[in-house]
């Protein structure tokens, strides 16, 4: 298995969660973060809470079978991308184990 987090433009974020979903991939955490970048972006602005900050973004995170990486990974730069600089980052990790909180079983099994 697979952990892949984006840092994507939040005006982007309904698109590429709509196609995830509409692909099957249905388990995804969003959350709001900010970044700091190269200051391209000309709407960018100093944050209120941090100073050293320059931009909003959003995080997508999901676990994902080895074989559906490409897939995603495909999904969120298509629909992600811009003509302009800060578009943002996929990384994309290996997960030894997953436990069902519910259960405590191994890997989701019931």
């Amino acid at each position: 298995m697979k952990e892949i987090k984006a840092f994507i433009r939040p005006n982007k974020v309904n698109k590429i969660v709509e196609q995830l979903k509409a692909s099957g991939f249905e388990n995804i955490t969003i959350s709001e973060a900010e970044g700091t970048g190269k200051f391209q972006d000309e709407t960018a602005s100093l944050s209120r809470k941090f100073s050293i900050t320059d931009s909003k973004i959003a995080k997508l995170e999901l676990v994902a079978k080895d074989e559906n990486v490409d897939k995603i990974i495909e999904i969120i730069s298509e629909n992600g991308k811009t003509i302009n600089p800060g578009d943002g980052l996929i990384y994309v990790a290996c997960v030894e184990k997953a436990y069902r909180v519910k259960t405590g079983k191994e890997n989701g099994n019931t």
